[in-house]
This record gives C-alpha cells, structure tokens and sequence, in this order.
C-alpha cells in the first residue's frame, strides 16, 4: 500500500467531532463556563495523528449544517432522520475548527457541498498532480474514491485498507459503491433504497451487470439470474427505477466542489500566533498545551 508518491492526508473532521462528544466526561468546561468536552477530544486526536504521522500536506473537512447541501435540495428528506447538534455542540464545533486553524492546517467547509464531497474534490485534484491520498474516517461512502494508490485509515481502530478492502468490506469495488448505497439504501443518511433488496443481492446485481445502469437498461435479464426471488426483484427494480437513479446523485461524492489553490495549500503553516489565546479560552492543561506548542513551533 505505501508508495512513492507524496502523500496529502484528508480528515473527516465532523466525524471525530462527534466521536470526542460522545465519549469525553463532560467535565470540561472553557473559561466562561461552557462545555468544551468534544474540542479537548478532538485536539487530543488532532495531536496524536500530526505526532505520529508527521503529514507534509494536510486538510480536516467539516460540514456546515445538515440542512443546506445540495442533496437536501434534491431530496428533502436526506439526513432529515438526524437530530440537530445541540446548541452547546454547534459552539464546539466552531471552536474545532479554530484548533484546526491555530494548528496550521488547512481547514474547509461550505453550505452547499458536504465534508465527503470537499475531500473527493481535493483527493481528485490533487491526483492529477501525482499525489496519493489517505482519507481519515470509517466512513464506508469513501471507499468509491479509493484508487490504486489511495487508502481509507479508521483512525480510532487504527485500520488501513485500499481499493481491495472496499471489495473485502462491500462486495463490490470503488467504482461501484455510489451504486451498491443507492441499490441498498444508506439508514445513516436516510436513503431508503430499493426495496426488498438488501446489501448481498446489491452486491451481486453489480457483479453481474457491472453499474446501476446497465442493471437497470437490462432489468428483463434480472428474473433469470440465480439469485432468490430474482423476480420479484426485477419488478422492484422496474418499479423504483427512477428513485434509483435519484438515490445515486445522493450516494456518489462531489469532485466538482469549490476548493481553493493546490497541494502548497495543504503544506501546514508553524508558528501560529492564535494558540496561546486558545489554550487559556479553553482551559488546555499543560501537558495539551505543551503538545500543541512542539506542533506549532516554527
């Protein structure tokens, strides 16, 4: 899996946001009172990848909202089964994001395009500038954008795969998982699929027929494969062809999003002088603070 190329890391910051609320006491408070549990969290995380990978170009995306994206315009029920962040959350996460900043990294969000679609769109430009990404989630959408040199790194169970783990965990490879969520449906983003077909039927119509679309441009080829309840399958297919294919605008990744600049934008910036004003707002003890301080040292 480790090649030559130069290597830019793109983080799921929203992703480890969340994480660090729900599994930090909420004994953490900043100097006005308010909790900062998920951000004391999340620098931890922040530090301990920068210290044990030492990432030459680097980018932590966000998502600005769970309403505004264009797949809300699309379909208005995407994501809609999600709670809004609490107002004490929605302050930390603007205070990640200031950690993010004060470490020198590059950090990205928008209103209309998603942290997902913010990371294809810079792991594909910068492809075409012969880097290799490594994606920081456990996200399972990321896996479509996986390519020959790329990897997806579970940062918390510390597990690293490639375009063959995707097969390994889905049944099916990159270029098909964008078509395999829209077959199956995705619960965590309220997509419902087709129904009656599961994840194991999913991943062998797309074995068979290769995409979405051919599947569906042959659907009278479907009651005659060896799968159970072939026909009734193809009457689904027939049935929801078009959500399907509605589905996938919401399942596959964005490269078209607005990002600023090259891979010299993803090159961590040292010394940066917003730390120091930080660490007492949030009530950093010493051994954080010193951490942050070797980081940032020009």
């Amino acid at each position: 899996m480790r090649s030559n190329l130069p290597t830019a890391h793109l983080i799921d910051g929203s992703l480890y946001v969340f994480r660090a609320w729900h599994s930090m006491p909420d004994e953490f408070h900043d100097v006005d009172g308010h909790p900062v549990n998920a951000v004391h969290g999340y620098t931890r995380f922040l530090c301990e990848l920068l210290e044990r990978e030492k990432p030459s170009h680097l980018a932590v995306a966000f998502d600005a909202s769970l309403t505004t994206s264009f797949r809300n315009a699309i379909y208005p029920a995407y994501k809609a089964n999600r709670e809004l962040p609490p107002p004490d959350l929605e302050r930390q996460f603007v205070l990640c994001r200031a950690v993010t900043e004060a470490l020198g990294i590059r950090m990205m969000i928008d209103h209309s395009f998603e942290a997902d679609d913010l990371i294809g769109s810079t792991l594909w430009s910068l492809r075409a500038h012969g880097f290799r990404s490594v994606i920081v989630s456990a996200d399972k959408d990321f896996g479509q954008l996986l390519g020959e040199h790329d990897e997806q790194w579970d940062f918390a169970r510390n597990l690293r795969w490639g375009p063959a783990g995707v097969f390994e965990r889905l049944g099916v490879h990159p270029a098909q998982v964008a078509d395999y969520l829209a077959l199956c449906g995705d619960a965590v983003d309220n997509i419902p699929g087709v129904p009656g077909i599961g994840a194991k039927t999913a991943a062998a119509l797309l074995a068979h027929f290769g995409s979405l679309d051919a599947l569906l441009d042959r659907v009278d080829e479907v009651p005659f494969l060896r799968l159970r309840g072939a026909a009734s399958c193809a009457a689904k297919l027939r049935e929801h062809a078009d959500a399907a294919r509605l589905y996938r605008r919401l399942t596959r990744i964005a490269l078209d999003a607005p990002i600023e600049g090259g891979a010299e934008l993803l090159v961590r910036q040292r010394g940066m002088d917003t730390l120091e004003a930080l660490c007492e707002q949030l009530r950093f003890g010493p051994l954080t603070r010193n951490r942050l301080r070797a980081l940032t040292s020009a």
